[in-house]
Formats: C-alpha cells, structure tokens, sequence
C-alpha cells in the first residue's frame, strides 16, 4: 500500500491525476473505474490539464441511483457525463453507468458485473470513502466478497446525499453498486480523501481489523492500492504505531510521500 499525504483537496486531485496521466500514457485502451462525490471531482479537473489522447480510454461507474428519470441532473449518468465524459474528452460510448431505470433493477446489476468482465477487469479504479466507511454503495454490513447488486442506502448516507438533491426526501432509497469482491478485481484501487471529518474512519479502513461493518477496510486485502489524503485527513494516520496496520506492508506515513 502507498499512501501520498499531500497539504490540501487540490493536492489531492493534482497528485491522484498523475497517477492516472501515468497509467493512460503506459495504456492508451486503459478501462478507468470512476467514481462520483466530492473526493473525486478534483481528480477529474486535474487530469483533463494533462491534456492526454484519452480516445481510447473506457470507463464504469461505480454505482447509480435506483428510480431517478433518464436525464435527471443528480443521476449518476449525467455526473459522469458531465464531470468525466465531457471534461476528459471519452467518448460516450465506452463509459458505462448502471443502468438504475431498468425494469429489472437486479438483472441490470448482473449485466453490468458481465460488462466489466467483458472489457478485461478495471485497470484502475478510483474510490472515495463514506462517513460510515462505505465503498462506491457497499454500505456496513456487506460481504466483502460481494458482486454488483441492488443495495438499499442507509439514512446516514441518503442524509449525506441530500446537499445535491432540493429536499432530503428527493434523494433514493436504492441504488445499482458494484459490490466489493467486484471492487476487489481492480488491478490498482486509488482511494482519494480529504478532509478532517474523514481522518477516523480513514484510520478505521487502513489500520482496523478487515470487517463487514467497515466496508472500506477490504482495502487492506488488495496487492496494489494507492491512498492520496490531504493532511487534515490523514491527520490520525501520521501517529499510527509502525507495524500496527492489520493484513498490509503498510509500516509508516510521511507527509508528502508514498510509503510502501
């Protein structure tokens, strides 16, 4: 595990695109595992700086609302096509979204774990993490060895939700996610977090024992995962013990490096 410790969101952005820039130049048909929220939309805006032939590249999202209209303007689809597709120059046929308006919700999740399969697995997935230590909308308590799936949101994270939405009662109570074991088939995971309200369930995913009820500690059981967190998020890491992280190589945490 690496884990960049960078002085604020900016740094985050700037530092996780050229890991990115980095991929798609070794890759030019690289499939990119995107995600939406706040933690992401600065890597996106950095990466399109790069000003990289991204022609090729190919895209899935993470996850989509159950029962919003086609077009509706908080639909993931439409955050994708906004901040990824149109910033980064894709072409639109090759980024792929859950399909959250299927007549058979559960169906279209199979379909779409079926897709990834279909493109060669995700080279690089990027991540952020939830309050309660959800990935993509692999709320507590879910397997981590979970597939794409109908999952229900909890009220913590529909309240979380609810500042991109006109009232807290608009946002969804279902959602298409891919699941963590689909997660888990990245071949690198790029989780990017900024934030002092972030810094204890930070601390929880990375050094805490790996748990269904803290979803993001999976991270732990990947071979090749990157974390880039500003300082006030990372706050609790920079006095983790050496040799206290559970199922990682993961020894120490210097502001402004990776450390292996």
């Amino acid at each position: 595990m690496e884990i960049f410790v960078v002085p604020n969101a900016g740094g985050t952005g700037a530092v996780a695109a050229g890991i990115l820039a980095a991929v798609i130049r070794s890759r030019p048909d690289a499939v990119l595992g995107v995600a939406t929220g706040g933690s992401p939309l600065p890597v996106y805006e950095a990466l399109a700086g790069h000003r990289l032939d991204m022609s090729g590249v190919r895209g899935f999202a993470l996850d989509e609302y159950v029962g919003l209209p086609a077009g509706h303007p908080q639909s993931y689809a439409e955050v994708v096509r906004r901040e990824v597709t149109e910033r980064l120059h894709l072409d639109p046929a090759s980024v792929f979204v859950p399909d959250g308006g299927a007549a058979n919700p559960e169906e279209a999740a199979q379909d779409y774990d079926r897709a990834i399969a279909r493109a060669g697995g995700i080279d690089v997935q990027i991540l952020g993490i939830g309050h309660n230590g959800h990935l993509a909308f692999n709320e507590p308590g879910s397997a981590l060895d979970s597939r794409t799936r109908v999952e229900a949101l909890t009220e913590r994270t529909r309240q979380a939700n609810s500042r991109y939405f006109d009232s807290p009662g608009d946002v969804p109570v279902r959602c298409i996610t891919q699941g963590l074991g689909t997660i888990m088939e990245a071949r690198q995971l790029l989780l990017v977090v900024h934030g002092a309200d972030k810094a204890d369930i930070l601390c929880e995913a990375l050094t805490g024992p790996v748990s269904p009820e803290c979803p993001a500690s999976v991270l732990q059981l990947h071979p090749h995962v990157t974390v880039v967190a500003d300082e006030a998020a990372a706050a609790r890491l920079m006095v983790v013990p050496a040799g206290s992280v559970h199922g990682t190589g993961l020894v120490k945490v210097r502001a402004g490096a990776a450390v292996a």
